[in-house]
């Protein structure tokens, strides 16, 4: 007989935090003005125990978040498949435009991440991802799914649920 329980670890730390400037575009053309927030981070993962009676290792899980937080910290959040917002780098400096409006920013300053929109949503999501490739490099992980919450402002929270592909 085999056990079916499935079973949940959850880290959030006070540690888990960046500070982080992004605009983002609505209903269209509408593109709010550049502005920053104190982002926090929680992640959970779903799945059955391994050998260890473990999900995942809680140290793990919070060293990788915490890793993927610090790239994100004290930078500006700009999305490379956004349909309008155009992003380029050039002599150490990106230049992001939307219609009229422009910004630049010295190269170091910016993230920028494949996403169409620098949502709390789409941010979620690329962190899942990030975590999910580091879970998917270890031959022994039975994790079922990863999901990512991102606080844009107290109470104000994204959550990203993806599944692990099976091998």
């Amino acid at each position: 007989m085999t056990d079916s329980s499935r079973y949940k670890v959850r880290v959030t730390k006070d540690h888990l935090v960046f500070s982080a400037a992004h605009f983002i575009t609505f209903n269209g053309n509408i593109c709010e003005r550049l502005h920053g927030h104190n982002w926090r981070v929680a992640a959970e993962l779903t799945g059955p125990l391994d050998e260890n009676s473990y999900v995942f290792d809680f140290i793990a899980l919070r060293d990788q978040l915490q890793k993927t937080v610090d790239a994100l910290d004290h930078r500006v959040l700009l999305p490379t498949q956004h349909p309008l917002i155009q992003v380029a780098e050039d002599n150490g400096e990106i230049q992001a435009t939307f219609e009229k409006r422009r910004w630049v920013f010295p190269s170091e300053d910016c993230i920028l991440l494949p996403v169409k929109n620098t949502t709390a949503e789409l941010i979620a999501h690329w962190i899942g991802q990030q975590l999910m490739t580091v879970i998917g490099s270890d031959a022994s992980s039975q994790i079922e799914s990863v999901q990512i919450e991102v606080e844009e402002n107290f109470g104000q929270w994204a959550i990203c649920q993806l599944t692990v592909p099976t091998a």
